[in-house]
C-alpha cells in the first residue's frame, strides 16, 4: 500500500541566482544575443557580460524554483533538489528557498566550480534574453537526491533546462523511477526550444513511456517538439499520447488538452508589462497549486493566467503580491 504524500511537489531543477538588469536592442545586438532566448555561457563569458551590464538586482531563480516559489505562496508543502556551490551566491539561493517555507536540503559542494547564475537583460518591451553559466548545478548526481523526499510529494516536478548535463538527466531518470514506483505523478516543464533540439527523442521516449503525466510548454516549445510549424496541429499532436497538456500562447492566454478535451483561458489583465521573467513558472505554480486541489480544468489555467500576470508586472521571477488574495479573486 502506498503510503500518503506528506508534501505537495518536490522539485528538481537548477540551483540559480538571476542577475536582472536594463538593455536595449543595440546591446543584445552588440553582444549578438537573440532576443527574448536563453543561451548558455561559460564561466568567462559570465565575467565579461556581467562587466558590461547596467547595474542590476540580484534575486534567487531557476525555473523549477521560481515555480515552488508560487506554490509556496499559494499555501502548497513543497520541497526542492537543486546544487550550489558552498560561496556566497550559494548561501544567498538557499537562504531564499528555505525562507518561504521551501524545504532544501541538498548538500552545498565545495571547489572551483561556482553557484550558477543568470544574466538576465530586461529590454523595454520586457522581453527578457536569458544568459545563463550553470556553475555548480549542471553537476547534480543522482546520489544528491532525498530519494524519501521525492517519493513523499505527489507530483515531482521536473525542469526541462536541466535535462541539458548528463549527471542531472540521470538523476532526473532516477527520481523518476522512484516517483513512479511511490504511484506519484510526474510534471515535466519544456522550458526551451533549443533544448528540445537538443532532447527531442529523449523527451518524446518518456511522454510515449507513460513518464509523463503533466506536460507544460509555451507556444514555441510544442510545435518544436512536434516539428509541426503550426501551433493547433503541433497541440493535436502531442496531445494524443500525454494525459495533461498545458500550453501558454503569452497574450493570447493559455489551454490544456486533458484526455483529449480542450480547455482555454484569457490572458488575465496586467496594466503594465515590465518583465516577462518566469511567466512560465508562475503559470505552472497556479496550474498545479490547482490541480492539487481538485479544482476543474478552467478554473486551473485561470490560476495559472493569475500568477503569470502577476509575475510580469514587477522585475524579477518570485511573486511579490499575495498571491492567494489573488486566488481568491479568481475563485469569486
Amino acid at each position: 500500500m502506498t503510503a500518503a504524500p506528506t508534501l505537495d511537489v518536490v522539485a528538481i531543477g537548477n540551483a540559480i541566482v538571476d542577475v536582472l538588469a536594463p538593455s536595449d536592442d543595440a546591446f543584445l545586438a552588440e553582444h549578438a544575443l537573440t532576443k527574448g532566448g536563453m543561451q548558455l555561457i561559460d564561466a568567462a563569458t559570465a565575467e565579461s557580460l556581467y562587466a558590461d551590464m547596467a547595474a542590476g538586482k540580484e534575486v534567487s531563480g531557476g525555473s523549477a524554483a521560481n515555480t515552488l516559489a508560487g506554490l509556496a505562496a499559494l499555501g502548497k508543502k513543497c520541497g526542492f533538489i537543486g546544487q550550489v556551490c558552498d560561496d556566497q551566491l550559494g548561501a544567498v539561493f538557499a537562504h531564499d528557498v528555505r525562507a518561504l517555507g521551501i524545504r532544501y536540503d541538498t548538500p552545498a559542494v565545495k571547489g572551483d566550480v561556482p553557484t550558477a547564475r543568470c544574466l538576465i537583460l530586461v529590454t523595454p518591451d520586457a522581453q527578457r534574453t536569458m544568459n545563463t553559466f550553470l556553475g555548480a548545478s549542471q553537476f547534480l548526481p543522482a546520489s544528491a537526491l532525498d530519494m524519501g523526499l521525492i517519493r513523499s510529494a505527489s507530483i515531482l516536478y521536473l525542469e526541462g533546462y536541466l535535462w541539458d548535463p548528463e549527471q542531472p538527466r540521470a538523476a532526473m531518470r532516477a527520481a523518476i523511477d522512484a516517483a513512479r514506483g511511490a504511484g506519484r505523478k510526474v510534471a515535466f516543464t519544456l522550458s526551451d526550444s533549443f533544448v528540445i533540439d537538443r532532447h527531442r527523442d529523449d523527451f518524446i521516449d518518456l511522454i510515449d513511456k507513460g513518464l509523463i503525466d503533466i506536460l507544460f510548454s509555451n507556444e514555441g516549445e510544442i510545435q518544436s517538439l512536434a516539428q509541426i510549424d503550426d501551433f493547433e496541429k503541433a497541440v493535436t499532436a502531442i496531445a494524443a499520447r500525454v494525459p495533461v497538456l498545458v500550453s501558454t500562447r503569452s497574450e493570447k492566454g493559455a489551454i490544456a488538452l486533458v484526455d483529449g478535451v480542450r480547455y482555454e483561458t484569457l490572458a488575465a489583465p496586467v496594466e503594465a508589462v515590465v518583465d516577462t521573467t518566469g511567466a512560465g513558472d508562475l503559470f505552472a505554480a497556479g496550474f498545479l497549486a490547482g490541480h492539487l486541489e481538485g479544482l476543474d480544468v478552467e478554473t486551473c489555467l485561470k490560476l495559472g493566467a493569475a500568477a503569470a500576470a502577476e509575475v510580469i508586472s514587477h522585475w524579477g521571477a518570485r511573486p511579490e503580491q499575495d498571491l492567494l488574495a489573488i486566488r481568491a479573486s479568481v475563485l469569486g
